[in-house]
């Protein structure tokens, strides 16, 4: 189990009894009625309840959304990388921040509204005086990433052999060790992966997400759980592993469809917030990523239904910021900013993270190589559109060469560009692109010399680490 559990702050609500609870004007809601009325006052102070989610927003969000408000458990659906884990942790924030629970109750119950018997009998007894404590809302969500070898004790729960070795009968409610879900009570349970949970394990969900009954080796224990269940799966057709059991699939009540991004800018947000970056990456080389995972995403040479994750972009921003770092290192240069020499050390390192078709065996750099070159392309017509290049043309026809390479200082790729004349073009290229920095000019400069190469207007040749343009 996985709890998503930042450090929990200290301004606890003051309560510590019932009747100090009822004094304050607590009145209790059910978790549903509480996720609702969160995601209902979020919608109408013009609050975005789900920050950091790029390019859900017209599709994915409104019926999330719409599920929530119906009450219903949900289920994703989607190819890995789109964001389905991080969806389900946002419902986090639709919880009250903190919640009053009996203090010592193992299911954390409400303190107006006890579930098993032993806390039922407690609190007739104890009546205002019963204990209350508080829980934060991050503890109120519990993850359990599906495997194989996931037990019903995991999930339900088992009878514990030392609490009947104390003289409790079998059919106690005492005596049973609760799992995953009845521990998550007034809370949300997340399974990833869950058709990789066999199919016994799946059908002992059934009684607890319809029902809401606990089912223990012939014992039933009528305990009316508050828990909203999320899932998240892959599509059948690519999942060998396993499926989803129908009985099962028809208890959630919202099945939702994820997607890749469908913009090219919110590609590029998600690589800007997730990726962990040793070195300044311009902003250009992360669109020239983001054209090079949709281009493989649109590839018939790539496996479609494995996807092609935003993972794979995102380590494709650190490996290059990686590299830049390395240079940087080794070359004595003051700021490490990555180029588009670069680029070449993602194709290698990135290659495991796609699947190829199986009549693919052995072209796989090559798909590779081809599609970054389309991405690059492309990200060159889009940002040097209007731009007259035909003097540095001019220079390389006229035999002067350029030199650059993955341990070439930014200086001396600077120094070693040819004269221009009066010409502003190197300085016109650098404004396009927002280049300030020695780094960031040599490499908009680098583009704009791709960008000529892969027109066919000037040539290339690459050997040992060391590209000439020439």
């Amino acid at each position: 189990m996985t709890s998503i559990a930042p450090p929990v702050p200290t301004n606890r609500p003051e309560p510590r009894t019932v009747g100090e609870l009822r004094a304050s004007g607590h009145t209790y809601l059910t978790l549903r009625e509480e996720l609702r009325s969160n995601l209902l006052t979020l919608l109408r102070e013009g609050t975005d309840p789900w920050p950091g989610l790029h390019g859900f927003a017209d599709t994915v969000i409104p019926q999330v959304e719409r599920a929530i408000l119906a009450g219903h458990d949900i289920v994703l659906l989607g190819e890995r990388g789109q964001g389905k884990t991080r969806l389900l942790r946002s419902l986090v924030d639709l919880l009250d921040e903190w919640s009053p629970v009996i203090d010592g109750s193992e299911l954390g119950e409400h303190p107006l509204e006890p579930i098993t018997p032993q806390w039922q009998r407690l609190a007739a007894e104890h009546g205002d005086d019963l204990a209350v404590s508080w829980v934060h809302r991050s503890e109120r969500y519990a993850e359990k990433l599906a495997t194989p070898d996931t037990s019903v004790a995991d999930l339900i729960g088992d009878v514990d052999p030392m609490k009947v070795a104390e003289g409790r009968h079998l059919g106690d409610p005492e005596t049973i060790a609760f799992g995953l879900v009845p521990r998550s009570h007034r809370g949300i349970v997340a399974i990833n992966e869950l058709p990789d949970l066999a199919e016994r394990i799946q059908v002992a969900m059934l009684n607890v997400m319809e029902e809401r009954d606990v089912q223990i080796r012939g014992y039933v224990l009528r305990l009316p759980l508050d828990v909203l269940v999320v899932a998240s799966a892959n599509p059948e057709d690519y999942t060998n592993r396993g499926r989803i059991i129908t009985p099962l699939k028809d208890r959630f009540g919202a099945e939702i469809r994820t997607h890749y991004p469908t913009e090219l800018a919110d590609e590029i947000a998600v690589i800007t917030q997730e990726a962990d970056l040793v070195a300044h990456v311009p902003e250009v080389l992360l669109e020239v990523l983001a054209r090079f995972t949709r281009a493989l995403r649109d590839s018939s040479a790539v496996d479609q239904r494995s996807g092609v994750s935003a993972r794979f972009t995102i380590a494709g921003a650190e490996t290059i910021a990686a590299a830049a770092l390395h240079r940087a290192t080794r070359q004595g240069e003051d700021e490490a900013v990555a180029r588009l020499v670069d680029l070449e050390t993602a194709v290698a390192v990135l290659r495991g993270k796609v699947e190829f078709e199986t009549g693919e065996e052995g072209r796989e750099t090559e798909i590779l190589t081809h599609l970054l070159r389309t991405a690059v392309a492309a990200t060159v017509r889009a940002r040097f559109a209007g731009l007259d290049l035909a003097v540095l043309v001019d220079a390389v026809e006229g035999g002067a060469t350029i030199a650059t390479g993955g341990q070439m200082k930014a200086s001396d790729f600077l120094d070693g560009l040819p004269v221009l004349g009066e010409s502003e073009l190197y300085d016109d290229v650098a404004e396009r692109l927002g280049a300030t920095s020695e780094g960031e000019i040599a490499g908009a400069i680098e583009l704009a010399l791709e960008g000529l190469f892969l027109a066919r207007r000037i040539g290339k040749d690459s050997a040992g680490g060391e590209t000439v343009y020439g």
